[in-house]
């Protein structure tokens, strides 16, 4: 169920239609992709606890998944319910994400990690002359600090290879248990360390960081539903 890049899409439905959004995503836009496009390998919705907005997490084989001419015809020729939904939502990013890495908490499987409660997306801007040191950092130090806490199942990091509508070059995905890993001790001890309190001091060192509750199940090739399902348009 996990590739080695991802797409994260974030979206608000238009207001007073956030039933319809979530029967056109669950039930149209997500299988459509994840059963039927090549590299697509699972999908992933996620909530603003008690707010009305969205991210859709999609595993991909590789960010050349994106060059298939079956995603390009559904992205650029969408069907009539695509289209007019699309139209219509507001606050709007996609990101593309090539993993460098990923770390699994002791114990952890691929599965638990990816089916985590909760997703934390932390996003930098880094410039190219800090990239090998950040990478260092958060590989060496900064996710092992983390993922000591037996809730925090899983940490990927990933170069962002297209960005819009802001410029980050790096983000890393964090999947946790429950919020309440938010005031652990091992988040402030990863925020307390030498190596970090050096790279705070650097201007270009301003985490962007979203949080989100999963919504729904994952999607993927392997289930029942991928052989069977038909675009209903």
């Amino acid at each position: 169920m996990k590739g080695n890049a991802v797409l994260f899409s974030e979206m608000t439905p238009p207001i007073g239609a956030e039933n319809h959004f979530n029967d056109w995503y669950d039930n149209h836009h997500m299988p459509s992709h994840v059963y039927g496009v090549p590299g697509f390998e699972s999908g992933q919705r996620y909530k603003v606890p008690g707010a009305s907005d969205y991210l859709a997490i999609y595993d991909l084989n590789s960010a050349d998944t994106l060059t298939d001419e079956e995603y390009r015809t559904r992205k650029y020729t969408p069907d009539a319910p695509t289209k007019a939904m699309l139209a219509n939502v507001t606050a709007f990013t996609r990101y593309i994400g090539e993993e460098i890495n990923f770390q699994l908490g002791e114990g952890m499987s691929i599965e638990q990690g990816l089916d985590a409660a909760v997703v934390l997306g932390v996003f930098f801007i880094v410039p190219e002359t800090a990239v090998s040191e950040f990478v260092e950092w958060y590989e060496v130090e900064h996710s092992p600090i983390l993922l000591k806490n037996a809730e925090w199942r899983l940490a990927r990091h990933m170069k962002i290879a297209d960005a819009d509508p802001k410029p980050f070059t790096h983000m890393v995905l964090h999947y946790v248990d429950s919020e309440a890993v938010f005031q652990c001790e091992e988040l402030a001890e990863a925020k307390g360390t030498e190596w970090r309190n050096r790279l705070a001091k650097e201007e270009w060192f301003r985490p962007h960081v979203v949080h989100y509750r999963r919504y729904g199940k994952r999607y993927h090739k392997g289930e029942t539903d991928a052989a069977t399902f038909t675009l209903d348009i």
